[in-house]
């Protein structure tokens, strides 16, 4: 049984950097199911969202923000991460991150959809894995940090481990660490922490069309829900407009916004522009309005894709800004100086989640919970392009500013029990959760995606609920595996991403509906 002031479930850009500040208060353990680096923050192409010259202010990025997310976001939300965002980009700066720089010496910064300013900075097409790569030597080098990687939180510990009765009207849960998944022994570890931070990234693999790498399985959202947390907004699920159209590979490659903030321009097969019938500003429309327009291209010419045109776009501009962009469409025979770039939607990031106070707190006492996997309010019903970043940046920040004030007040819970395995077999069987997942993401696809239904979603709720009996008798059965575990979370997220549309009689946002008319 293992003793932590800090045990940080993730290793993103929320977990890392909320990793390095706590360090300086006490001892902290990262978990992450995977290598270190394999996180949604290494995929995140576009940049970080900030104020730093004129003429941009910061009435303009909460305005932008705010019509983004169909002034459904938090206004005080909005104006704390806004308001902070320079600084905490200063913490990147000094961190090591290499933001890109113009000749003048200022940061050269893009423009994304739904920004009226250039204001996204940037490290070539690769910022996510540049940020990745510098937070982690940081880490790395810091004696306080120790990284577990390959461990799989199994669930929460709150009272409910020491056999009280929890329900979701308790007002008094707390958590106590975690179980965790041991990959040597093959068995569950107790880890016993004064404060836990959930930073487990997205949802983005119970959909069959991803830009989320297949560690995003709705893990900490699944947790929480299970421990009576208050989940909310899950019916908001972000598809990125243009990923690359290459059907054999996942997660599908993404073809970032800021492409389109250089020039490049969506087209049909014919090789006209679409965008403008769909709105004014055109290829660089809020990212819920492009998906919708790209998913209505594709239902009436029945094409896999549309295209992306950036054949007018400077050569050097392309090759310095988008080197990676170009080598990767170019290993598919595609060179994007000359060819036209097949693009399609896929999920790609959920504005809701675990339900979060402005300092990240949960509704479960010394649980907080960051980046993706949190619901802060910023984002309201679509998250604006590069606010992602920027949001696990200033809430990471915020957390151990308030962590790390209540450390001294807070006790181990010493009376957790061991995780107990009794009458668990090892299943012979991993056919069953490989078809419960494919089935599931069809389903989710299918009927809870881009465009939606009630008849649709009532179809989903109701296959749902057979695949949540089989995935539950299996995971009670079963020696406990990273697979079971993952299809038990993905089956709680979608039923969650479900049940909140259900549940909103309106079209608005990333939740359209053709039973209902757009809310104004």
């Amino acid at each position: 049984m293992k003793h932590v002031d800090f045990l940080v479930i993730g290793s993103g850009i929320a977990g890392l950097s909320f990793a390095l500040k706590a360090s300086k208060y006490g001892s902290v353990c990262m978990v992450t199911k995977d290598a270190v680096q394999e996180t949604s923050t290494r995929y995140a192409q576009g940049g970080i969202a900030a104020v730093m010259y004129d003429p941009d202010t910061h009435e303009k990025h909460i305005k932008d923000t705010m019509i983004a997310g169909h002034e459904l976001s938090d206004p005080e939300i909005v104006r704390i991460t806004i308001t902070e965002s320079t600084e905490r980009v200063k913490d990147l700066i000094a961190w090591g991150v290499d933001f890109d720089k113009n000749t003048s010496g200022r940061y050269d910064l893009a423009r994304e959809g739904g920004h009226s300013e250039f204001r996204v900075l940037h490290h070539k097409d690769i910022t996510g894995l540049e940020i990745q790569k510098k937070l982690y030597l940081k880490a790395q080098e810091d004696k306080n940090i120790e990284v577990l990687e390959n461990y799989f939180a199994v669930e929460i510990l709150t009272q409910h481990h020491l056999g009280v009765t929890v329900t979701k009207h308790s007002t008094d849960i707390c958590c106590f660490g975690a179980y965790v998944y041991n990959p040597h022994t093959q068995k569950v570890d107790t880890i016993l922490a004064k404060t836990t931070i959930l930073a487990t990234g997205g949802i983005g693999n119970v959909y069959g069309n991803t830009t989320n790498p297949i560690v995003a399985t709705g893990d900490g959202i699944a947790m929480v829900h299970r421990a009576k947390g208050v989940i909310r907004g899950m019916e908001f699920v972000q598809f990125h407009p243009t990923t690359l159209y290459n059907p054999s590979e996942r997660p599908a490659f993404l073809i970032t916004e800021a492409l389109r903030g250089a020039g490049a321009v969506l087209k049909d097969w014919q090789g006209n522009e679409f965008m403008k019938k769909y709105d004014e500003r055109g290829s660089l429309a809020p990212r819920d309005i492009v998906a919708r327009a790209i998913d209505h291209e594709l239902k009436i010419s029945g094409e896999h894709h549309v295209f992306l045109d950036a054949r007018h776009i400077d050569k050097s501009v392309f090759f310095n800004h988008f080197p990676n962009i170009y080598s990767k469409c170019l290993s598919i025979g595609i060179d994007a100086t000359k060819d036209m770039i097949p693009v399609v939607p896929a999920a790609h990031y959920s504005c809701g989640g675990i339900s979060v106070d402005k300092w990240g707190c949960t509704t479960i006492a010394h649980l907080y919970a960051l980046g993706e996997c949190a619901s802060t309010g910023l984002h309201g019903a679509n998250r604006l392009a590069s606010n992602s970043l920027l949001e696990s940046l200033v809430f990471s920040h915020r957390a151990c500013v308030h962590a790390s004030e209540c450390l001294s007040h807070i006790s181990f819970e010493n009376n957790i029990k061991d995780w107990n395995a009794e009458g668990t077999v090892s299943n012979e069987e991993m056919i069953l959760v490989t078809q419960n997942i494919r089935e599931l993401q069809s389903i989710m696809s299918y009927y809870v995606g881009i465009v939606r239904s009630d008849q649709r979603l009532e179809r989903a709720f109701n296959r749902l609920n057979i695949i949540y009996h089989e995935a539950e008798t299996l995971y009670q059965h079963s020696v406990v595996t990273k697979r079971i575990c993952e299809l038990r979370n993905m089956v709680c997220t979608a039923y969650l991403i479900t049940r909140h549309a259900m549940q909103r009689k309106e079209s608005i946002g990333l939740h359209y509906s053709i039973d209902y008319p757009p809310k104004d």
